[in-house]
């Protein structure tokens, strides 16, 4: 998008297109600052600024030109359409959103040498789009008190609601005053078909005889949407956004990146050990001992068999009374108590966990591997850092080299605008009262978990990191958790927490200082399971549920590289057990994506069903006969034996039937099932025989 304005006042602004609602591009000022006052929580009071008023708008076959005035300014902006209006459309067409294309124009004079052959575009009066909006909006907002919906555009959250004047208002959903609740979320791209009628009739009623319009909204609120366009032959809908750039931006200086990644990998090898030692032997004794345990696994692995491949079996399913039991005993605690909410897809979890942050009262905590630098996680920092500054106890606990591998390299779908900070530590810091500690990773091992903890009430769980990946690009599952399941989740971060900080191993002196908050309310048995250095319990209880397996086995997961537990599913399989794995064919790493060719060739010749995912699937989840598993750990050598993981367990019939028809049907629906082996490389047994020792 292009924006200008003329130098006749204090400020700088610009306008921005995008889907539904154009690309918001998250920007902070980084004047530091140690100890920032607390402020007011953001409120219902619409700002004291002169309205946005429209004086002229043009459009060519792909771009539009505006100018219009904001108090005694005069400004100039342009923008790209994406889609070229002189072609024909076509019947099929449905409505879509552009995305943005920067553009800059410096003068008056451009702008009117600019315009002299465009066409003029109706502009439609802030009244207007009033009685329009009600007509478009009647199903699908509520006017209950402190209500309102999540909406979702092509890259932007938004929050719908009636304040308590009754008025009108929209809002980033990171921007929601923390007493509404949202009540829905919904994508409004969805509706834009069922209302190209009401609005070619209103269009009509009010004698505009061409099909395309432009209204002022006179909205005001952060992130506003001051100009709408609609042009309803092409079927095609612009929300211009607008946006008040800050004074300052800290980008990442050239030559940086290396230079963190030199200085994280010598500090996770000195003071860290030494504040670390004993944490730091025995993760040094978990890589030298899994390596060399690792050449007898690879060795001992049997995929080929002799024998035809056996019907399903019609045999009764393992005994789960009797397997949590088990459990019980092998692993000296009994289950805590809970329920989950599986949130599959980053359409999802990030709106509620967004909602969430916004609503909290006391405390968020987050616990992750990620926590990236590109648009979707400063848009989350900028959440942080605000509801900090009202006065909330925000921790995020980021693993250093995670973090750092991460922000050197960008999705594709990133805006081309973008800039990202050097450190998103230093950013969340900056201005806000967030407390940031970075993990340190001697011998290369890393903390893999992904939880956060809002209020110590209410906690995710699952693959997601923060970042636009996971929000847009990938496939994942997270889990919402209440009940007293929540306490053993808090402790863990807490744990963590004191670990990566100046104490180190002597932190864990004090983690008996620990006070359970939540009661359980009607949940089920949940039992967490981890990773870590020296105990293997993911691993061990999911290797075990495969040979326990009577009926069935459905797993998701991105890296599926672990010899044994590919032996284990054929073998389940040759006992008759119905074994389905879904699996990305492409991943964010090349040479996992070439070991999974042989794994997932492996598998078909033996009889299981392989599915392969469109596009890349982070998920973690397993269930093994009504036994569900999932969380962070992959089924690599790094999460079942080496890095810090974290999953839950259950057994509870109702939560594995939500996982199913939630999970595992839309994603079997999804991808297309293997019926002829990939066609394999020499490399492919190179990168095997060498790739179960790094992955």
């Amino acid at each position: 998008m292009y924006s200008t304005r003329l130098p006749v006042g204090t400020r700088h602004h610009s306008i921005r297109s995008a889907p539904g609602l154009l690309l918001y591009a998250v920007t902070s000022l980084v004047i530091a600052c140690s100890e920032p006052v607390i402020e007011p929580p953001i409120g219902e009071t619409i700002p004291a600024e002169p309205l946005f008023i429209l004086l002229d708008a043009y459009r060519g076959d792909d771009l539009y030109f505006l100018r219009y005035r904001r108090g005694e300014d005069i400004f100039y902006a342009a923008g790209d359409l994406n889609r070229p209006l002189a072609r024909a459309p076509s019947l099929e067409r449905r409505y879509e959103v552009p995305v943005v294309s920067p553009m800059d124009i410096q003068a008056e004079d451009p702008w009117q040498r600019l315009t002299q052959n465009l066409t003029p575009i109706p502009i439609m009066t802030i009244n207007q789009w009033g009685t329009l909006r009600k007509q478009l909006f009647a199903d699908i907002l509520s006017r209950e008190k402190n209500q309102g919906v999540a909406v979702s555009f092509d890259r932007v959250d938004y929050f719908f609601f009636y304040d308590s004047q009754g008025i009108f208002r929209a809002r980033r959903l990171i921007d929601k005053p923390a007493w509404y609740r949202v009540t829905d979320h919904i994508n409004l791209t969805d509706h834009l078909e069922a209302w190209q009628a009401p609005v070619n009739k209103f269009l009509l009623d009010a004698g505009i005889d061409t099909q395309e319009v432009i209204f002022s909204t006179g909205d005001l609120d952060r992130g506003a949407v001051p100009f709408l366009y609609i042009n309803t032959a092409a079927k095609l809908v612009v929300l211009i956004q607008y946006e008040e750039l800050p004074d300052t931006l800290q980008s990442a200086v050239p030559g940086t990146h290396a230079l963190r990644t030199v200085w994280h990998f010598l500090d996770s090898h000195s003071h860290t050990i030494l504040m670390r030692p004993f944490s730091s032997l025995q993760s040094l004794l978990t890589v030298v001992t899994e390596t060399a345990v690792e050449s007898g696994r690879s060795l001992a692995t049997e995929t080929q068999f002799d024998t035809p491949i056996p019907e399903l079996s019609k045999t009764t399913p393992m005994d789960l009374v009797v397997w949590e039991s088990e459990l019980t005993r092998k692993l000296g605690r009994p289950p805590s108590r809970g329920t989950i909410r599986f949130l599959a897809g980053g359409d999802v979890f990030f709106p509620r966990f967004v909602d969430a942050v916004t609503s909290a009262e006391k405390s968020v905590d987050i616990r992750t591997y990620i926590f990236d630098n590109d648009d979707v996680a400063l848009n989350m920092a900028e959440l942080l850092k605000r509801r900090s500054r009202e006065g909330l106890d925000i921790r995020v606990l980021i693993d250093g080299l995670g973090t750092i591998a991460a922000s050197g390299r960008s999705s594709e779908t990133v805006p081309a605008s973008h800039q990202a900070p050097g450190s998103i530590a230093n950013f969340l810091r900056q201005e806000s009262r967030v407390k940031v500690r970075v993990g340190r990773n001697p011998w290369m091992t890393g903390d893999h978990v992904k939880t956060m903890v809002i209020d110590r009430k209410l906690a995710y769980l699952g693959g997601m990191n923060i970042g636009r990946e996971y929000r847009y690009d990938w496939h994942d599952v997270m889990m919402e958790i209440t009940g007293p399941v929540v306490d053993e989740i808090d402790r863990e971060f807490q744990k963590a927490w004191g670990h990566a900080g100046s104490l180190g191993d002597f932190s864990y002196l004090t983690s008996w200082r620990f006070r359970n908050m939540n009661e359980d309310a009607g949940g089920y048995p949940l039992r967490l399971i981890y990773t870590k250095p020296g105990r293997h319990e993911i691993y061990q209880l999911q290797r075990q549920a495969m040979r326990k397996s009577r009926q069935y086995i459905y797993i998701e997961n991105a890296y599926f590289t672990d010899d044994t537990l590919l032996q284990e599913l054929i073998l389940a399989r040759r006992r008759g057990v119905d074994v389905r794995v879904i699996i990305p064919l492409e991943t964010d790493s090349g040479v996992i994506t070439r070991n999974i060719v042989l794994a997932a060739n492996a598998m078909l010749a033996n009889g299981i069903r392989v599915y392969i995912y469109p596009g890349f699937s982070h998920a973690k989840v397993a269930i093994f006969d009504g036994w569900a598993s999932l969380g962070s750990a992959n089924l690599d050598r790094l999460s079942l034996h080496i890095n810090e993981e974290l999953n839950v367990a259950t057994s509870d019939p109702g939560a594995a039937a939500d996982l199913i028809a939630q999970v595992f049907e839309p994603d079997f629906e999804k991808s297309t099932e293997l019926v002829e082996p990939i066609p394999q490389r020499w490399t492919d047994y190179i990168i095997e025989m060498f790739g179960d020792y790094l992955f």
